[in-house]
């Protein structure tokens, strides 16, 4: 059966006396009632109401109806395509089945419309319209920016993002900002990660060592006179005048957590700025360290830690800090610090026992946050391998995304990573167990030392063939799904950190080497158990 065309413009069907009928014309008369039951664009259904991602540029629409149906002209007007031209015909092996077909290519990440209006057309009485939309996929066949080396893309990505935290630093506080356009609010836990990238700045020469001594220098300044409650910070301070931002109604006090990340940044810092002039640098970071009364988040000598304490609110958080997930570095802290220390029985009974590997299906934050000073490649316990557990949530990860069982657009071995991140609702923390289509950069590039080979097809991919769309001013944005066409235009200090840290952790493991120098880091790892050589 041939093909009838329909164009964007609808134009009256001639009737005049003598013209040929479509050789599938149906006779006068009521009729017959009919539904469409399905409909699938190459190959993939989509029900009634829904969408669908990744379809191609010159797709194949089919639409299965009840019963048997015929194609004329006139029916066409049934159908609304926002796509423009099109073919349509009835399937010549399925006479139920109608195939249309767009006259022309589509254009890249570009959402389309397909509509069947209810009544009369098909050669039936169709009883309920049938409506869908679907996003054709990128275009990755050409480079959006000429090849280099990967050492260079490497050097390239860590100094593009490191500009977040550099340039786009708090004027006052020269802590880091939430995200993008967050104005005074500044994250301590960010702001962690954020000193932790200076040091590579200065070996990388993206700023020199008095610059980076200054913007230690402010930093300090400023958190020696931020709010504190019981030595801990807040998860969000007012980057100029260190007030408490409070993260919910009940958060207004000290995180734990994210001041576990600020002191793995500080203490990664000291190690660093070792010379004669920068004493004061180690000093004063020295008493910040010293200030944080980590046993007061037992809660009174619970064999726990609690993540949250607020002056007025009290302990109405409530939220036990056990893992598996990013907290280890709270209780090596804990357990490190020599003036507010906890015993090895709270790590023991809090943390908890595992058998690696453990949540593997978790997003991949937990395998980057602690593990951008703590060094994981010799690090074991009772537990078992650090190094073994990362590896192996990585790989979990990684292989989730290339079989793709949920049929995401753009899934593949060069295109992975799930964790918290933004996404087109909003934000999640994204998982093989939370999957809402959205990849984040952060993800694979910052699990470099766990996976290279595969981290670095991710990044050639997101550069090269994403780069026109994904990255920007301070690197990488924050994540995209490539099932709707989103692209952030957010970045984030907690997902843009991890990646200039565990890069160059894989590069030189200069992080790990600093962080782990720390004495009371070492004593704290001893008491605990740990083994790390």
């Amino acid at each position: 059966m041939a093909a009838v065309t329909c164009s964007p413009v609808r134009q009256d069907v001639p009737g005049g006396e003598g013209e040929d009928k479509p050789d599938n014309s149906v006779p006068a008369g009521p009729l017959p009632k009919a539904l469409v039951i399905s409909a699938s664009v190459d190959g993939k259904k989509i029900p009634s109401g829904s969408s669908a991602g990744g379809v191609s540029l010159s797709p194949e629409i089919s639409l299965t109806f009840t019963r048997e149906i015929s194609v004329d002209e006139a029916s066409l007007g049934a159908v609304t395509f926002s796509g423009g031209a099109f073919t349509a015909e009835r399937d010549p092996s399925v006479s139920s089945v109608l195939v249309v077909r767009p006259s022309q290519s589509l254009e890249p990440l570009k959402k389309y419309k397909f509509e069947i209006a209810a009544g009369e057309c098909f050669g039936v009485n169709l009883q309920q319209a049938y409506s869908f939309s679907f996003t054709t996929a990128f275009d990755d066949s050409g480079d959006k920016f000429p090849q280099i080396p990967d050492e260079e893309l490497l050097t390239l990505v860590q100094q593009q993002t490191f500009k977040y935290f550099w340039d786009y630093g708090h004027p006052v506080s020269g802590l880091a900002r939430e995200r993008y356009n967050s104005g005074d609010t500044v994250t301590s836990g960010g702001s962690g990660f954020g000193i932790m990238a200076i040091p590579v700045g200065i070996e990388r020469g993206f700023i020199t060592r008095e610059e980076g001594a200054e913007r230690m220098r402010k930093i300090i300044g400023f958190l020696e006179k931020a709010d504190r409650f019981h030595g801990a910070y807040s998860h969000w301070l007012n980057g100029s005048t260190g007030k408490v931002i409070p993260f919910s109604a009940n958060d207004n006090g000290g995180d734990l957590v994210e001041t576990a990340f600020l002191m793995e940044g500080l203490l990664t810092a000291s190690a660093y700025f070792d010379r004669d002039g920068e004493a004061d640098i180690r000093s004063g970071i020295d008493a910040i360290w010293r200030g944080v009364e980590w046993d007061w988040y037992t809660r009174g000598g619970e064999k726990v830690l609690y993540w949250h304490w607020s002056p007025d609110k009290d302990w109405a958080m409530n939220m036990h800090i056990r893992g598996w997930n990013e907290a280890l570095i709270v209780y090596v802290l804990a357990a490190s610090s020599p003036t507010h220390s906890i015993s090895a029985d709270v790590f023991r009974q809090g943390w908890g026992s595992f058998t690696f590997p453990v949540a593997k299906s978790q997003p991949l934050f937990f395998a980057h946050y602690s593990f951008l000073g703590l060094d994981p490649r010799k690090l074991s316990d009772q537990n078992g391998s650090y190094w073994a557990q990362n590896v192996a949530q990585a790989r979990y990860n990684y292989d989730y995304c290339v079989r793709n069982t949920a049929g995401h657009a753009g899934y593949s071995e060069n295109c992975w990573g799930l964790t918290a991140s933004d996404y087109p609702g909003g934000y999640t923390a994204s998982s093989p167990s939370n999957d809402k289509g959205t990849i984040a950069p952060t993800a694979a590039l910052a699990s470099m030392p766990y996976m290279p080979d595969e981290s670095m097809a991710a990044l050639r991919y997101f550069y090269y063939k994403l780069g026109d769309r994904l990255w920007g001013t301070y690197g990488f944005r924050d994540a995209f799904c490539l099932d709707t066409g989103w692209f952030a235009s957010s970045y984030l200090a907690i997902d843009q950190g991890p990646i200039i840290a565990m890069i160059e952790n894989h590069r030189t493991a200069l992080l790990w080497k600093l962080f782990m120098s720390n004495e009371d880091v070492r004593a704290g790892l001893d008491k605990l158990g740990f083994t790390y050589e």
